[in-house]
């Protein structure tokens, strides 16, 4: 036994090999599972495709950087599940391009932010987090409540996201440019952190 742990030590080719084999295999044990198990791949009972209005508020949440200090997963901790609720399952993911579970928390989870604060609080949040929260680190967000947004890109958008396996309709993608119209950048924002994490209790 000694002698082939020392022929394995001496020749880094074979080495290698079997490093990866290992590797392969331990990867594959704990990956290939989770394919066949509904949680992972279905989404939760009531899940729909982000609105147009949801969606461009998302691309604004990617775009100011909301993701560097947010995370959007809650573990299953106790500490986590009693300060922000429910923990995250895969089933509330499955509509998301990129995901945004993140794992820095500058500010607080938003998972579960949806419906636990007015529209009216984000909004005075958003253009300026002091005025609700006096010792917050959180920017400023004043240009949002005057920029309109960008509807230009959002059919190309989503039906490139159908093509990933959202269930977009034709209907939902010839409407989506009046559903944008006159929405404002903070509106936008607003309408999809109000959405968060409303499905699973």
């Amino acid at each position: 036994m000694s002698f082939t742990h020392d022929v394995v030590e001496r020749n880094v080719g074979l080495l290698t090999v079997l490093i990866l084999l290992v590797i392969s295999i331990g990867g594959l044990v704990q990956i290939v599972p989770l394919f066949f198990i509904d949680e992972t791949t279905q989404p939760v009972e009531g899940l729909k495709p982000y609105t147009a209005v949801q969606l461009t508020g998302r691309d604004i949440y990617i775009r100011e950087g909301c993701v560097q200090c947010h995370s959007q997963m809650i573990r299953p901790f106790r500490a986590e599940t009693e300060r922000y609720g429910h923990y995250s399952v895969a089933g509330e993911s499955v509509y998301d391009f990129p995901f945004l579970w993140g794992s820095k928390r500058t500010g607080p989870d938003l998972a579960r932010v949806g419906g636990r604060y007015s529209d009216d609080w984000h909004r005075v949040h958003l253009i300026n987090p002091r005025d609700v929260v006096p010792e917050s680190v959180m920017p400023a967000y004043p240009w949002l409540e005057t920029a309109m947004v960008d509807s230009s890109d959002i059919e190309a958008k989503m039906k490139v996201l159908r093509k990933l396996g959202v269930p977009y309709t034709d209907e939902d993608i010839a409407g989506a440019k009046a559903e944008l119209e006159g929405v404002t950048e903070l509106d936008a924002l607003i309408v999809y952190l109000q959405n968060l994490g409303l499905l699973v209790k």
